[in-house]
């Protein structure tokens, strides 16, 4: 491999003569081989998105050189549409703050914009990482504002489309199994009758209060604290920067971004990115409820509830014959296992900021994104190979209903408390039905038990 020297205030260094990145992003590429997890795209996507309207910005206030400043345009514009994207090569763990995310950015769009101009990689006389890239920018104002226009349009685009189709999925179900009465369950024991769409009821009222949580979290990814530089205060930028840059960034992504009024808080603390991840985990809690219920009421399917039928996608065991496992909702539970995981990585990484800046945010917005993406994912895959296939056994779901022992719920207003108690229990312990133990102990008459003991009365 042929390499080219570049120099830094450490010294020289080599890098793949063929590489646009430069030296900061080589000596932290060799110093951060952890996980074999790259920085992920919808990030560098949004961060070349704040270069390229910083350049836009800094022309106009007439900061920048116009010939260079149109140069690191073209180059976003090429990295926009994926291009060289290979070099961007840096783990998700690495040095605080994301000041290597920023450089390998820096340093890239740099090289990309000198060969435009008709010099060679590393000729940085010609536009420099530093002075012309990251003019008028900071690590620490660029990196938090990249991550939550990553942030929001990974939700907006990615997530809740998800969501809306996996409500939208339920509803469908919860209207197909109208009219079916089964047994209720409480404590995992049998409780009185409810209606099959009336559970799946509570199932789209847990989806669609997520989706509101994650949307009036993710409206707060709209502010941005661009122009704080390096602890809030501005330096080296200035409000006129400020103002040129918000509208720059509002005109390239076609949404209502705005500024922090005052950048410090945002900088320091990382409030509104824990809500999102909140909101993420709770999303992750409904669905797991969700899967974990559609798991018992398929069980089975002779030994076990056996109530719903969930579609058979591949064989469930590698020794017993014609086993089959609710393989997409053991799915949905990991990736929900995962989230809520993450949502802790998030919160220690809140927890441990210190003074006017948190270094933790390679790691946060590692977690955020990854929880999007396998969220969205997953709800995917689970409606279109579950949720949208689920059926009613209503034959287990008669004999189910015909066994019920709570039926005697509805004597109590008759008989009291203590009797329908004791009508359950010898019901049970004879291995009869609640209608047999009243007609034998009549205790009201049979046309008066037929009513008040039918499912649909106690339904209603």
């Amino acid at each position: 491999m042929r390499y080219r020297k570049e120099r830094d205030v450490l010294g020289i260094v080599n890098i793949p003569a063929d590489a646009y990145y430069g030296s900061e992003t080589m000596r932290a590429y060799n110093n951060f081989q952890i996980s074999g997890i790259k920085v992920s795209g919808e990030l560098v996507h949004a961060y070349i998105i704040v270069k390229k309207a910083a350049a836009s910005a800094n022309m106009k206030i007439g900061k920048l050189d116009s010939r260079k400043g149109n140069a690191i345009i073209r180059a976003c514009d090429m990295l926009l549409s994926g291009k060289h994207s290979e070099n961007f090569v840096l783990d998700v763990f690495q040095a605080g703050a994301g000041t290597s995310i920023n450089m390998n950015v820096n340093e890239v769009i740099a090289n990309v914009a000198i060969e435009l101009l008709g010099g060679k990689k590393g000729n940085y006389r010609m536009v420099h990482p530093n002075d012309d890239v990251n003019m008028s920018q900071s690590t620490n104002d660029t990196m938090p504002t990249a991550m939550r226009i990553a942030t929001y349009f990974m939700i907006k685009r990615h997530l809740l489309p998800q969501m809306d189709a996996l409500a939208a999925s339920i509803d469908r179900k919860s209207r197909e199994f109208k009219g079916i009465i089964k047994l209720g369950r409480t404590h995992l024991q049998d409780a009185v009758p409810i209606m099959l769409n009336e559970e799946f009821s509570s199932y789209l009222y847990a989806v669609k209060s997520s989706i509101d949580f994650v949307e009036e979290a993710n409206a707060k990814m709209l502010k941005l604290p661009i122009g704080g530089t390096a602890v809030g205060t501005g330096i080296n930028a200035g409000s006129e920067y400020k103002n040129a840059v918000i509208k720059e960034i509002r005109k390239l992504t076609g949404e209502r971004f705005s500024l922090f009024p005052s950048p410090y808080g945002p900088m320091s603390n990382k409030l509104d990115e824990l809500e999102v991840s909140a909101s993420l985990r709770e999303c992750a809690t409904s669905l797991n409820k969700f899967a974990n219920d559609l798991r018992l009421l398929n069980s089975g399917p002779r030994g076990g509830i056996n109530e719903i039928r969930l579609p058979a996608v591949q064989p469930g065991s590698s020794i017993m014959p014609g086993k089959i496992n609710p393989s997409m909702a053991e799915m949905m539970n990991m990736v929900c296992f995962q989230v809520i995981g993450n949502d802790l990585v998030i919160s220690e990484a809140a927890n441990a900021g210190q003074l006017e800046l948190n270094v933790y945010m390679p790691v946060m917005i590692f977690n955020l994104l990854f929880s999007i993406n396998i969220l969205a994912n997953g709800m995917k895959a689970f409606r279109e190979r579950c949720v949208n296939g689920i059926t009613a056994n209503d034959r287990r779901i008669k004999e189910n209903l015909q066994n019920d022992l709570s039926i005697a719920t509805a004597l109590t207003p008759y008989i009291g408390y203590a009797k329908a108690a004791q009508i359950a229990r010898k019901a049970f312990l004879e291995g009869k039905s609640v209608m047999q133990i009243c007609i034998e102990m009549k205790v009201l008459d049979r046309k008066k038990l037929e009513k008040v003991l039918n499912p649909k009365n106690a339904v209603r």
